[in-house]
């Protein structure tokens, strides 16, 4: 078993309020969601009843996340280490650095085999993304640290992990990544339930399959888990791993609970399909939204460091650190570093949700910050320094695309059923009609 010693303290109750609770919050719950979920992947619901009945906890004697969440802690890392001038050039001289060379495969889903074949080919991004599985929801499992890193900024968090994304999705792939990110952004900021899908939806096209998805979904949310499932999956489809079902199946989970922990991470385990994925996305949106304290102390106990079965290269890292590592504040620009082994502290967490354009990216001289605080122990790298990026070409950072937040009224927004406390079924978002 894998040893717990460098598992970050869990915080005082005093400290369980603010962007540091919600940071905690949306990663600790992605990743207690994955753990959760993962007995349940590629189910149907009928043969999770007859195997456990309804899953009400961790079903394995050894709990463990998969690649969802060492994915997760991949991009988290690379995003620290870059901020807001991440650009594709960085995203896929991370990959060559720390997957494609280690990379084991194990547990590693199809459009991650599908970029690793590409990248070894030499393929460069974003060609390396054409693959037959670039729709998948590999993206959306690892999108949440940007919504952490940009919270209140949903434009900018779905701008950034687009950029991640290059290199192995595109198309429905990047939307289902961007919805979560933009999310889980806004849930930071502290925005309610619909504020939070509304923000999801503001940044993917309106007849895009994900956003049609993700309506179906929140609008029958009020009638539980299973009008949910009906609304968005695809009877007879093979496939577990699509985007636009996977991340409309998480949001529904999260309205169905409206945004409680426990209830969003369970109705999106007992839906089954993808499960580690949907219940890790719903654990991220309804961690930033009720902060860590929301996570039962047996569910978060259980998740120790990063065993590294699909990602050798996080193996000992754990996700509470790399949420402390992202609220970091910022740092002037540097040259290309020589190894991704010691991310840069990130832009500073804002109070309230920027309804504006999003920011330009970081410049060279930031006003002045509180100094950063170490790199973590347990962040540091165990294997010799990786090899230098700077061969990789540059590539110019992408302009940042305004994306305004909707403005909810009683006509144009997601609407709340008063007496469930859910998304109502006749709610309208933006100008797309209804949901």
């Amino acid at each position: 078993m894998a040893s717990t010693a460098c598992t970050p303290p869990l915080p005082a109750p005093g400290e369980l309020t603010g962007p540091r609770s919600r940071a905690r919050g949306a990663l600790l719950g992605l990743a207690v969601g994955d753990a959760l979920g993962a007995p349940a992947e590629n189910l149907k619901p009928s043969e999770i009843r007859a195997r456990w009945g309804r899953i009400t906890g961790f079903v394995a004697d050894r709990p463990q996340g998969t690649d969802d969440t060492e994915y997760a802690l991949f991009s988290g890392l690379l995003l620290a280490r870059h901020g807001s001038a991440l650009t594709p050039a960085h995203a896929e001289a991370a990959w060559h650095e720390w997957i494609t060379e280690r990379a084991t495969f194990r547990g590693a889903g199809f459009s991650e085999r599908g970029t690793l074949e590409n990248l070894r080919r030499g393929l460069a991004a974003p060609i390396s993304a054409q693959h037959r599985h670039a729709w998948s929801d590999g993206l959306a499992m690892r999108a949440a640290p940007f919504g952490v890193f940009a919270a209140g900024r949903p434009g900018e968090a779905a701008r950034l992990v687009a950029i991640d994304g290059s290199v192995s999705h595109e198309g429905e792939g990047i939307y289902g990544g961007q919805a979560v990110a933009a999310g889980v952004a806004a849930a930071m900021a502290g925005a309610p339930v619909p504020v939070v899908i509304a923000a999801a939806l503001a940044v993917i096209p309106d007849d895009s399959w994900t956003a049609r998805s993700l309506r179906r979904a929140v609008a029958v949310a009020h009638r539980g888990e299973r009008a949910v499932r009906s609304a968005v999956v695809i009877g007879g489809y093979p496939w577990t791993d699509l985007a636009p079902e996977a991340v409309a199946l998480a949001f529904g989970a999260y309205a169905t609970a409206d945004g409680d922990f426990r209830e969003a991470v369970l109705t999106a385990v007992n839906m089954g399909r993808d499960a580690d994925t949907t219940a890790a996305v719903a654990g991220a949106l309804s961690g930033a939204t009720q902060g860590l304290s929301a996570i039962p102390a047996a569910w978060a106990d259980a998740i120790g460091p990063a065993r590294g079965r699909c990602l050798p290269s996080m193996g000992g890292r754990h996700v509470l650190e790399l949420a402390d590592l992202l609220l970091q504040p910022a740092e002037p620009p540097r040259p290309a570093p020589a190894a991704l082994d010691t991310p840069a502290p990130a832009q500073p967490t804002p109070a309230v949700l920027d309804t504006t354009s999003p920011p330009q990216p970081t410049p060279a001289a930031p006003r002045p910050t509180a100094a950063p605080r170490p790199t973590p122990a347990a962040l540091q790298p165990t294997a010799p320094p990786l090899p230098a990026l700077a061969a990789h070409r540059p590539t110019a950072v992408p302009a940042p695309v305004p994306v305004p937040l909707p403005v909810l009224t009683a006509e144009a927004g997601v609407a709340v059923d008063g007496g469930m406390g859910a998304v109502g079924c006749a709610a309208e978002v933006g100008t797309e009609g209804t949901v």
